[in-house]
């Protein structure tokens, strides 16, 4: 038998690396946490954390974890860990991670929407800020 912490660990650990790869894919990189404007970017350090919690929770919710009594009271459960909840963790991991990403994405491309609004720019300039990722372009246009 298991012990349910290690499988907790490397569920956990499964998430962590979908939230690395979240960073990885997403526009802004391994950038550590920062404001812009009073918008709170969570940086690659919580898309780690963000996937690890969220890996963990699916698994304590929904996997082989939900069964599980940790009190030791009850009756001792065997408990499994196959490749697919660990596949599974990490996908959730790269959700969990990706779902905030998005929500920060969209409260940056809103906050740039009101600054551009009071701007008088350049075709070329509307087309160049056009391909950055949200938080440049927010930066980029607080400095113009």
């Amino acid at each position: 038998m298991v012990n349910p912490w290690v499988c907790a660990g490397l569920i956990s650990s499964s998430g962590a690396v979908g939230g690395v790869v979240n960073a990885l894919l997403s526009d802004n990189g391994f950038i550590l946490p920062t404001r812009v404007k009073e918008i709170w970017c969570p940086g690659f350090i919580s898309n780690v954390m963000i996937g690890t919690f969220s890996a963990f929770a699916s698994w304590s919710f929904y996997g082989s974890g939900a069964g599980l009594d940790i009190s030791g009271a009850g009756q001792r459960t065997t408990i499994s860990l196959t490749f697919s909840a660990l596949a599974g963790a990490f996908m959730v991991g790269v959700a969990g991670a990706r779902w905030i990403t998005n929500e920060v994405d969209k409260r940056l491309l809103s906050e740039s929407v009101k600054v551009a609004a009071k701007k008088e720019m350049s075709q070329a300039e509307c087309e160049r800020l056009a391909n950055v990722p949200p938080k440049q372009m927010l930066e980029t246009l607080i400095e113009a």
